[in-house]
């Protein structure tokens, strides 16, 4: 079964860093990630806060060329996606962060001077891959414990983590990393998501 053509352009590494004065960079992970190291310029709204974030990145597209960024490209294809339902045109960084920074491509991190108007984030915050790695790894082991401890039906825990973690590889999707995105450590304060969506306003600048 032939899988559908994405509704918007995949950028290499190479091409991004070429075109990289001239595009408009949102980077939709959470501000803990962004914190962590982000391409230059580019302005944190995490993948949640797109929708409500429509209109600024419809008057960047406007501007120019807007390219979103994420820590592998599932989530910036996501956010592409939204986006092109809102008729906003926007590509996605192949590779993500994480190819970015193999390529040995600078990255800009709050509190070195290199990141204007960045929030806030304690330098122990945890990307949200490992962040679901000790989630599922939490998870399985507590059912796996409460299953010989308690009753086997719990082993139905560990199961059913282990099955999500299989549809998570096939989709190229994760649950968990959405359900942990909600949680407080993980999302933008108001003033912050503010911030970004008047440096969008601006320009992105």
């Amino acid at each position: 079964m032939r899988r559908n053509t994405p509704a918007y352009d995949r950028y290499s590494t190479e091409h991004a860093r070429d075109l990289l004065g001239s595009l408009t960079v949102i980077d939709v992970r959470t501000p803990g990630e962004y914190a962590s190291g982000h391409l230059p310029g580019a302005v944190n709204i995490p993948l949640d806060q797109v929708r409500r974030a429509v209109p600024e990145i419809a008057g960047a597209a406007g501007r120019g060329e807007v390219l979103i960024v994420c820590a592998s490209g599932a989530r910036s294809g996501s956010a592409c996606e939204l986006l092109a339902g809102h008729g906003v045109r926007a590509a996605s960084l192949s590779g993500g962060t994480r190819a970015w920074a193999e390529r040995g491509y600078a990255l800009e991190r709050p509190g070195d001077g290199t990141a204007p108007g960045a929030c806030a984030v304690p330098r122990g915050s945890w990307a949200m891959e490992r962040q679901v790695r000790l989630a599922a790894g939490v998870l399985v082991l507590l059912g796996t414990v409460l299953g010989a401890v308690l009753h086997p039906a719990w082993l139905l825990l560990s199961g059913g983590i282990a099955g999500g973690l299989v549809f998570s590889a096939l989709t190229d999707t994760c649950g968990m990393a959405a359900v942990l995105a909600k949680l407080p450590h993980n999302r933008p304060a108001r003033a912050d998501l503010e911030a970004a969506l008047e440096r969008l306003r601006a320009g992105g600048r």
